[in-house]
């Protein structure tokens, strides 16, 4: 929101007549017929989504799904917008024109909340019709004004003969330190947070039968959760666009409980809630975005997994379970933006993989480690660099490849194919060059996956597996003991590399990956055939001039460099003893 402030900040200080903002170009606005850039970087997608959808008015936002453009004005404390938002492949493209201000438009601006953060008197008056059960905002369109979150409590009635005179307390959640009380006459001006807002807030609801010392509680939060006519997808949605903002990479809800986000790592309060959620409200929520289908399955087994998209801004994959208390649900967010191998840190060795022409690369790592991210960005690189067709099988689609130089198709479990296995002996029909299967999770997938490599296609999955070597081993101990000799021989001619990853935190914020690699080189090969996987580890060590990496140099690197603390590479060391003697060797303590 600072951002979009700065950019018509400029509009009116250079009297431009246009703002537009487009998807991987730099804003730019409209003087005399000229264009003129306003700021030094393109903008992508997701960011002009992120800044724009928030303002869009309820009724507006609901007109979008059906139209490939949309328009509407609001009040700022610059003076009147008009915003015309087209949709594109891409995102958002906006234009924003100042639109005329009126004599009494002008009032209205002035009275409403800016977008800036800057405070202005927000008048609340008793109208004749209420019978003094609600202060409204004056003259202000209740669709366009963001409002902060607010909590209504000690409600009483001051007067002991009965008379209507009411006293209510009010504080604010974005600042907890506020708190005012006012009578049904009086003017209330809340601290404006204006990047925590996402909805509008029409009135303050004061109950009719109150009577001295009794207390009601009615919350509205950054997300508009309990905002009075918001719709729970709606809610969903603002919570969701919070998440974006912030950063974070889950929203956890659960039955009594605040909202819970994972922000590099670790589990905290969404900002902006204090009140934990009914489980009735928790169930209100989540079935809002759930497709029918998924609530039957929910229904029968009690948890269901699907993904929800907001188009330009990020996909979800959503599970949703039912535990001691009720419902519950956790979404991972998968941003628009797919990061290229490069920005991951990957080596020349790992996109150099991106050219075999068949064989097994397997991505694993812990749950929430990234693997997601880092098949996205090599089946991306892929698509730009090769004429191939790509299959993708996903249980849900999580990062959306269009097509570039390849054909992509993708097919998600259970909307698309019955299982991974059907699709993946499915796709041996479908003349594909590279298949992607996102998880490997049991015998029948992990067999067929060895046989299609083996039959000349490139294929990625993926394990939950700490290590290169227990990689290995995983694979080979899906299987009876009778059967393992045969797949060691199968596996140790078709498996190509082993991206093994761990994130942890850094210094200042965020998360980075180190990453062990492991590339199979005809003595790696041997290794496996002869069941001697215990030897990979030594193996790696004097492969590093091929690009093999272990864990421990990889977290090592990462400490020298001053990006992540000693003890959180120390805590993320699979052999602990001997990263504790590289650190020391190196001058570092835990």
């Amino acid at each position: 929101m600072d951002k979009l402030n700065e950019y018509l900040q400029k509009v009116v200080s250079l009297k431009a007549s246009e703002l537009h903002l487009e998807p991987n170009k730099i804003p730019y606005v409209l003087v005399a017929n000229d264009t003129k850039e306003i700021d030094s970087a393109p903008i992508l997608g997701s960011q002009i989504s992120v800044m724009i959808f928030p303002l869009i008015p309820n009724d507006v936002k609901f007109e979008l799904p059906n139209k490939t453009e949309v328009e509407f004005e609001i009040p700022h404390k610059f003076g009147r917008f008009r915003f015309l938002v087209k949709k594109s492949p891409l995102g958002f493209n906006v234009t924003i024109r100042p639109a005329a201000i009126s004599e009494s438009n002008q009032k209205t601006s002035n009275e409403s909340l800016s977008f800036a953060g800057q405070a202005t008197t927000s008048q609340y008056s008793n109208t004749e019709n209420t019978n003094h059960n609600s202060f409204h905002r004056a003259d202000i369109p209740k669709s366009s004004i963001p409002q902060p979150e607010i909590i209504i409590e000690n409600l009483e009635n001051t007067e002991d003969d009965g008379a209507e005179d009411y006293k209510v307390e009010v504080t604010s959640l974005n600042d907890p330190e506020f708190t005012t009380k006012f009578s049904d006459n009086a003017t209330y001006e809340p601290p404006l947070r204006p990047q925590e807002i996402y909805s509008s807030y029409d009135e303050i609801k004061i109950s009719q039968d109150a009577s001295k010392g009794q207390k009601m509680t009615e919350t509205t939060n950054a997300a508009g959760i309990f905002v009075q006519g918001s719709d729970p997808k709606s809610q969903m949605e603002s919570m969701f666009y919070k998440l974006k903002e912030l950063g974070a990479s889950d929203l956890h809800l659960s039955s009594a409980v605040v909202p819970i986000i994972r922000k590099d790592g670790k589990i905290m309060p969404l900002p902006g809630f204090s009140n934990a959620l009914s489980s009735e409200k928790v169930k209100e929520l989540l079935l809002s975005i759930m497709p029918q289908k998924n609530k039957d399955e929910f229904n029968e087994r009690n948890d269901t997994d699907f993904s929800y998209e907001i188009p330009g801004v990020a996909r979800f994959r959503v599970n949703i379970f039912r535990d001691r208390k009720g419902m519950g649900g956790v979404f991972r967010l998968i941003p628009t933006q797919i990061i290229s191998p490069d920005q991951l840190g990957l080596p020349k060795a790992v996109t150099d993989l991106c050219f075999l022409p068949k064989g097994l690369i397997v991505v694993t790592g812990p749950t929430g480690s990234g693997k997601s991210t880092t098949l996205a960005s090599l089946v991306d690189f892929i698509n730009q660099n090769r004429e191939d067709h790509i299959i993708t099988i996903e249980d849900p689609i999580e990062f959306v490849h269009e097509n570039k130089k390849c054909l992509v198709n993708q097919r998600e479990v259970h909307s698309h194919t019955r299982s991974f296995k059907d699709a993946l002996r499915a796709a041996l029909r479908e003349d594909p060059d590279i298949i992607l299967v996102g998880e490997m999770r049991d015998l029948e997938t992990i067999a067929v996956a060895i046989e299609t490599a083996e039959t000349g296609h490139l294929v990625f999955g993926t394990l939950h597996t700490s290590s290169a070597a227990s990689t290995v081993d995983r694979i080979i101990d899906q299987f009876p003991s009778d059967r393992q000799q045969q797949i060691r021989v199968m596996l140790s001619e078709s498996l190509r590399a082993v991206i093994a990853q761990t994130l942890l935190p850094k210094k200042g914020g965020g998360r980075v990956a180190a990453f062990e690699i492991l590339i199979v080189t005809h003595a790696i090969s041997n290794l496996i055939r002869e069941g001697k996987t215990f030897q990979i580890p030594s193996a790696m060590q004097t492969g590093k001039s091929i690009g093999m990496v272990t864990l421990n140099d990889s977290l090592l690197e990462l400490v020298k460099k001053g990006i992540v603390e000693p003890r959180d590479a120390y805590l993320k060391a699979v052999d602990k003893t001997g990263f504790e003697t590289l650190l020391q060797k190196n001058g570092f303590r835990i």
